[in-house]
């Protein structure tokens, strides 16, 4: 298959129609789910989607190492290339490469405004046509409004979408770790700068997603995609 014709049948033009089209340049597009479930592997499916379609993209890791991220793209990109029979695979996976960056940071060591200050230096110098930012490892509940408005002056300012993935635990002290709506409670402070948002869960063989918040409108719609637990991959149900 021609890396064309695999972007068109993408399982993720689904959600982009879920989503009005997209998450779109200015907004931030959240994962959230229980540690271990898959949000890195979301995550990553995503910017490899946008990696395929000649797309630069910017990761940025608050892991302590980034080796596995790594490994997640390299993974990710062997099960598409291969249940798809992508043409030229090694020249698409070079290319793939070239237009990605992986940045590490400690959220402990480094504020808000020096990881965005480095992504831009980075920007300007090296990735100058980046389309797409993923943060990973954000932990929200160490994050504060000024954070993520800075995040999102951020997206704005520099025209990229911005994807972050969001660990709720299993028990909140505070009260349920989701609210009526079926939203995460620790990203509550924040939805006015967060656009889209997504829940993954575990049932049964798979791992469901669902859309708590689309852009204006927040509900709990139950999409039509799933995390196959073997690859990896965001499926079609």
């Amino acid at each position: 298959m021609v890396k064309n014709e695999l972007i068109n049948k993408s399982p993720l033009r689904k959600l982009d129609k879920s989503i009005n089209g997209g998450l779109g340049a200015g907004n931030i597009g959240v994962v959230a789910s229980r540690r271990g479930i898959g949000k890195t592997a979301c995550l990553v499916h995503i910017a490899t989607d946008k990696l395929m379609a000649d797309k630069h993209v910017i990761h940025v890791s608050y892991a302590k190492k980034v080796d596995h991220i790594i490994s997640w793209y390299e993974d990710i990109f062997k099960e598409i290339s291969l249940k798809r029979n992508l043409e030229d695979a090694m020249d698409v996976h070079d290319e793939i490469v070239h237009n990605r960056v992986i940045m590490n940071f400690s959220q402990q060591g480094t504020n808000v405004k020096q990881v965005i200050a480095s992504v831009t230096a980075m920007m300007d110098n090296g990735q100058i046509s980046t389309d797409v930012v993923v943060v990973d490892g954000l932990d929200f509940t160490k994050a504060s409004i000024e954070d993520i408005s800075l995040f999102k002056e951020f997206a704005v300012a520099k025209n990229v979408e911005l994807w972050f993935s969001d660990d709720y635990h299993r028990e909140n002290i505070d009260g349920p770790i989701l609210n009526e709506d079926g939203m995460p409670t620790n990203l509550v402070p924040f939805l006015e700068y967060l656009d889209v948002i997504v829940t993954l869960k575990a049932e049964k063989d798979y791992l469901h997603l669902y859309l708590v918040k689309d852009h204006d409108t927040v509900n709990a719609e139950d999409l039509p995609l799933k995390l196959d637990p073997k690859s990896l991959l965001i499926a079609e149900v």
